[in-house]
């Protein structure tokens, strides 16, 4: 039997906020460490706060002003002594700059170490280092292209169509794809511009355009001992502008290709090794129809969807990652010890326009659930919450796990059709088209599928009163006991 050592209590400062921040401080607490969290002018009756030993008043009201201003939160972790700063995804969880000055002042950054974020984090330099590890990587450069004439070159040499891609890119924001030389020279120098303004680095990639590509991600976790695991694949090829909306494990896919997730797995924990990787992260594939794949990107954090791989191996990543940033024993004794069971689906919960899927920021007027076995919500929704265009729209991630995939995706329907959220609109009239679309139910779906099936010409324009009222009047019923 395999018991968890009793370790020394420190003091974690949670740099991020809602249902991530929520989800940090659970673990923390877990594992028997004081847990601070943060709040901003506008986040007053934040939800994570009531899961925390401490808080903080970090003065301002957007990004820039908070969770972005470096010397803000150096500040803060000097004056309350904090011993480690986890920071969840997003924000400064990659930054490299913030990573060093943890570093210096004695602080533990809960994140691999600073020289895999920084190699990691260029898109250029990373694709060097998977290329020198023999993982396969998509045609095209491996260095900034200095001119448009050299990307119409490179373009025409490796074949059209192409995709002009950020050097320091992420999010889906600065690539465009190009589909003959006109496009390359007309697109060229917006794109530099887009990804200076974005990332503060307007360098390009030159990348061959995989055509219906599968966006296929594996989870990767490594401690301090250079043992580094895996825990499978991610399918997440449903998104809008590049931006993922809904996730599941495993994927539909690579099916019962025991061989070829075997070869994507090993080759995400090779390229893990080359960096000396040592906490939680993400190797990113793009995978043709033909079944052959290639490296995109690595997340140097944990990523938005981590909960599906939890549901079907049943270890907790965010815990692992605190052990590992301490140093602890991980409790995980070889890869064999991993395993998965059953199928779990994740819908990003977002405060977007359905149609337009487009950010709608308004108050929260109303929030219940009815949720079927088997669901998992992670959020930070309550009456009067205040969704501003100040922070990402994602108010909450609907986790559903099945024994097999038909069944995560019937309690995925239940589940959509159990969340009330009033006063703002919300795009799950959107993820309940996508869950009845029949090429989705198949597993035959690539990044193409927005473009392709357009769900959001399908979502009901009128909103259905009655079917509504009876949902709430269940709900009334059922606190009532009745």
């Amino acid at each position: 039997m395999i018991r968890i050592p009793k370790n020394q209590k420190r003091r974690i400062l949670i740099a991020n906020r809602g249902e991530i921040a929520t989800r940090v401080a659970k673990a923390c607490r877990e594992l028997g460490h004081t847990a601070i969290g943060l709040w901003t002018d506008n986040e007053v009756h934040a939800t994570h706060l009531q899961f925390c030993d401490e808080w903080i008043h970090l003065e301002g009201s957007n990004n820039k002003e908070t969770y972005l201003n470096v010397p803000k939160l150096l500040q803060v972790i000097k004056e309350n002594n904090v011993d480690a700063v986890h920071p969840g995804y997003g924000f400064l969880s990659e930054n490299s700059d913030f990573a060093r000055e943890l570093d210096k002042a004695g602080v533990i950054f809960i994140a691999p170490n600073t020289e895999a974020i920084r190699l990691m984090g260029d898109k250029a330099i990373s694709k060097q280092i998977a290329n020198k590890a023999n993982v396969p990587t998509v045609p095209g450069t491996d260095t900034a292209v200095p001119t448009v004439d050299e990307a119409v070159r490179i373009s025409n040499e490796i074949g059209y169509p192409v995709l002009l891609k950020a050097v320091a890119g992420g999010g889906g924001r600065g690539m465009r794809a190009c589909n003959n030389e006109a496009e390359v020279r007309a697109n060229f120098e917006a794109v530099g511009r887009e990804s200076l303004a974005a990332f503060n680095n307007g360098d390009l990639l030159v990348e061959k355009l995989i055509v219906n590509p599968h966006h296929i991600e594996v989870q990767i976790l490594a401690d301090k001992k250079g043992n580094i695991y895996h825990f499978f694949e991610r399918e997440c090829s449903i998104q809008r502008r590049h931006q993922k909306i809904v996730e599941e494990a495993p994927s539909p896919f690579i099916g019962e290709d025991e061989e070829l997730r075997q070869r994507v797995c090993e080759t995400a924990v090779k390229l893990a090794r080359a960096v000396n990787y040592d906490s939680a992260g993400t190797v990113e594939f793009i995978m043709g129809e033909d079944k052959n794949f290639y490296f995109l990107e690595m997340n140097t954090r944990i990523q938005v969807e981590h909960p599906i791989t939890e549901e079907i191996t049943g270890i907790d990543l965010i815990v692992c990652m605190i052990q590992s940033a301490l140093g602890d024993d991980l409790m995980i004794p070889n890869q064999e010890f991993i395993t998965r069971s059953g199928h779990a689906i994740e819908c990003r919960i977002c405060a977007e326009d359905p149609i337009t899927m487009l950010p709608s920021p308004g108050k929260v007027t109303g929030f219940d659930t009815n949720f079927p076995q088997g669901t998992r919500f992670d959020h930070c929704l309550f009456k009067d919450l205040d969704v501003t265009p100040d922070f990402d729209p994602m108010v909450g991630k609907l986790i559903c796990k099945g024994i097999v995939r038909d069944v995560a995706i019937r309690k995925m329907e239940a589940a959509l059709d159990g969340l009330f959220i009033e006063g703002l609109k919300t795009n799950i009239p959107l993820l309940k088209v996508i869950m009845r679309n029949e090429n989705f139910m198949e597993g035959r779906y690539t990044t193409n599928f927005i473009k392709d099936e357009n769900p959001q010409e399908k979502v009901a324009l009128d909103f259905d009163h009655d079917r509504f009222y009876k949902l709430l009047a269940s709900v009334e019923a059922r606190r009532m006991g009745m």
